[in-house]
């Protein structure tokens, strides 16, 4: 089964613009897989399902496809969004 880094499908799929920043959210331990604490260099494969805190807003966002590049348009194919929420200012 295919596998790709976290930091790279982060990046190329366009949920985390660019792979320092995909890299720096993982390390800070902001970023789960399937449940489990992700580094960027940890392996993601389809189906599995990603938990990424952004400030005060978590997504949850299911991996669809794995490709190495990618064009603008057909990025987001590559993920459903399950759910995004608010989280409260205590949650930091």
């Amino acid at each position: 089964m295919a596998t790709m880094r976290l930091d790279k499908f982060l990046k190329v799929s366009r949920l985390i613009k660019r792979r320092t920043l995909a890299k720096e959210v993982a390390d800070k331990g902001r970023i789960l897989i399937n449940g489990q604490q992700a580094k960027a260099s940890s392996n993601v494969k389809v189906g599995d399902e990603l938990e990424i805190r952004f400030g005060q807003k978590l997504v949850t966002a299911k991996i669809n496809e794995l490709q190495e590049s990618t064009k603008k348009e057909d990025a987001a194919s590559m993920y459903t969004i399950v759910k995004e929420e608010r989280l409260s200012e205590e949650a930091e």
